[in-house]
């Protein structure tokens, strides 16, 4: 009955693996992206846009914010995770819940900032009056 108990046990914290780990995955793809785009910038146009300091720090920002989602869904695995390592561990999700939360928040402000830096660095670019302004 033990091994049966231990088995069944482990069947049930098996699961938050599979269902967060995809995501958790996801999100730390993003962030890379995010930061490979912000690496990007310095050598295309960028250099010579207006206000380019404070959107680069807005970008890089956002990158942050991002790699802190993908941790938090990773910590969210763990906590659901360590009642296999200890007894005294919290059996129920709450924890595991407040991480993917808080990750989903950080996930919420990132996508702001970046939507808004994007947003201007798409006008300047597009923009001739713009782009004669940056020149």
């Amino acid at each position: 009955m033990r091994a049966e108990a231990t088995r069944v046990r482990e069947g049930e914290i098996a699961k938050p693996v599979r269902e967060i780990a995809p995501l958790s995955l996801r999100v730390h793809e993003l962030a890379v992206k995010c930061t490979r785009q912000v690496h990007d910038l310095p050598v295309s146009q960028y250099p010579a846009m207006k206000n380019r300091a404070e959107n680069l720090a807005q970008l890089a920002g956002a990158c942050a914010q991002i790699s802190l989602a993908a941790t938090l869904c990773n910590l969210a695995i763990h906590h659901r995770t360590e009642i296999l390592q200890y007894e005294d561990a919290d059996a129920t999700p709450a924890t595991s819940r407040d991480q993917l939360r808080r990750a989903g928040g950080e996930m919420k402000r990132a996508a702001t900032t970046y939507r808004s830096v994007t947003r201007q660095l798409s006008h300047r670019l597009g923009s001739f009056a713009a782009r004669a302004e940056d020149t």
